[in-house]
Formats: C-alpha cells, structure tokens, sequence
C-alpha cells in the first residue's frame, strides 16, 4: 500500500498558500511519501495550479487532485490544463475527478445535477480521448459533440481516477478510468463494497486492476486524547451532514462519521489502522493531518509531531 499526504489551501492569506503547499510537497517528498494528492476545495485555490508548482519544486513524488469536479469545466479545457499541468510535473500527475455534490455543483454553481452519474460517464468519454494522446477529440455521445483538434500530447501516460461512492459510479470507474478516490470509506466499506465492485468492472472491461485511493484523517495523540480528535474530525470535516452520497456510502460500514474513520491514537494504533486499510484492499492511503490542541502553537506542533509519526510509519508500507 502506498501512503501519501493530503496538501490543501486551508485557512490564511492567500499570498502564502502557494510557498505553503510547495512547502508541503518539498516535505513529502524528502520524507519519502508517495504522493501528495491536492484538494479541490470550491471557495479556494485551484488544484492544478498547485500542482504545477510542486511539480517545479520536487522531482520524485507523484501529485494527485482529489478531486476535480467535472460539472465546473468542459472536458476539454480540464484535459488541457490537467496535460499541461502533468508536463510541468515532469509526468506525476494523477488526475482524480468526480462528480461532486448537489450543494456544489446545484446550489453553488447554480448547475443541473439530475443526473451526475450519467454526465461523468459522457464527461470521462471526452476527457480520455483527449489525455490519451489523440490528434483530434472526436466524441459523440447523449452530452458532449465534442470535434477538437488537440495537440497537447501527454509526456507520461496521465492516469485518470474517479470518486466512486456509488454501484454505477464504480462501475463506470472500472471501465472507464484508473481507479477511484474514496473520502469516508471504512475497511468494511472497501473491502465489501468498493474493491468487489471497481475490480469486477475493470475486469470485464479489460483494464488493470484499478488503484483505490482511501483518504482519512489520522491524529499521533495520547489515548485519553482519542476522543477529542474524533470530536475535532467532525467538527472541521463534516461533510457527510449535507451529502447524501457519503451517507449512502457510510451504510456499507461501521463508520457513522469521520470521527470513526479517523486514525487516532499512539503510533501503533495509526499503525494497525494502516494494516487493516491495506488488508481490505486499498491501494493509495491517503492521509489528512489531524492536529488538536489549544491555540496555534499547539496545533502546530500536533502536525508536526502527526507527520513525522506517518512518515516513519509509512515506511512499513514500501
């Protein structure tokens, strides 16, 4: 199992969140993560420009968006940037999208989302024409009438995973790209559900076994400390309150919320949370650090003493 880092624009002056997440990267990979993967937030810095700029300041580690939103751009445009971003990477990228939620893509953008899972299907027919090295991007299919000349050519073959909660989204994630992008997914969520499902699709369709990205949020703290992580997880990454998708998604688990996906506890609670992740089948863990404490310098430290501990612990996983 792999074991990345996520890097995202969180609160601040947005003169300093570029140097922070480059900053980040330069990290992860002189620790010797495999991937950095970025965040699409909707109110903030764009993921691909992020990745660019790591791409100019590392050399090694793979650079991951989790997750584009395929509702916010043509999929030509989305191929073009995510190309060009993939050749400043020197060939890293991993472009994760996905179809978002009604409370992006509806009330946010203002966007129809009747039907999410069949646009991703028509959306990804385009966009893989275009990443796969075509001349021209001719697609017709119920969407798109999309008759592109196209001459940004991929430096590196451009793996491409969607965010796959749902039985026809994993299906179409195994036939159609790489893999998928999981957020909320326990073990049980991805051993019973995810991984049967993505690799049976990508199995009839022909393709590689698919990469299975789980992202969690992992907290190093004392034990009597576990509880107030889990308490800080849902109070800054509770998304499942007004998503149905992830709710859904959380039915085929144990966990509740993502107090109950959080990894918290001393190094060898991190770590046999770890093993039971890669037990279950994934591939990429993705890791979301989980700071606690009172005021900035204790959550600074907390993170700080977090991704050192997931930096040695990952090791295990090479």
């Amino acid at each position: 199992m792999r074991v990345g880092v996520m890097s995202g624009p969180e609160r601040g002056d947005a003169a300093y969140k570029a140097d922070r997440m480059v900053d980040d990267a330069r990290w992860a990979e002189e620790a010797g993560f495999d991937t950095v993967w970025v965040p699409q937030v909707p109110t903030d810095f764009d993921a691909l420009t992020a990745v660019t700029l790591m791409g100019r300041a590392t050399s090694r580690i793979e650079l991951g968006t989790a997750v584009v939103p395929v509702h916010a751009q043509h999929p030509v445009a989305l191929a073009r940037q995510a190309l060009s971003a993939h050749a400043a990477a020197g060939g890293r990228l991993a472009l994760g999208v996905g179809a978002s939620h009604h409370w992006i893509v509806r009330d946010m953008l203002g966007l129809p989302y009747e039907k999410p899972a069949a646009y991703t299907r028509a959306y990804l027919e385009v966009l893989s024409a275009a990443v796969g090295g075509a001349a021209s991007v001719d697609v017709e299919n119920d969407v798109f009438r999309v008759h592109n000349p196209f001459t940004v050519g991929p430096v590196a073959p451009l793996p491409v995973l969607l965010a796959a909660l749902g039985p026809v989204m994993l299906r179409i994630a195994g036939a159609l790209t790489d893999g998928t992008v999981l957020w909320l997914a326990d073990e049980r969520t991805v051993a019973d559900h995810v991984v049967p499902a993505i690799t049976k699709a990508a199995r009839e369709a022909g393709r590689a076994a698919p990469r299975v990205v789980a992202g969690i949020p992992v907290c190093l703290c004392a034990p009597h400390e576990v509880d107030a992580a889990r308490e800080r997880a849902n109070r800054i990454l509770g998304e499942a309150e007004v998503s149905p998708n992830y709710q859904r998604l959380m039915e085929h688990g144990d966990a509740r919320d993502v107090g109950d996906l959080c990894a918290a506890g001393d190094e060898a609670a991190i770590r046999a949370r770890f093993q039971r992740f890669a037990e279950a089948g994934v591939t990429d863990l993705a890791v979301r650090l989980l700071p606690i404490g009172s005021g900035r310098e204790e959550l600074v430290a907390s993170k700080l003493r977090t991704r050192d501990a997931v930096a040695a612990i990952a090791a295990d996983f090479r």
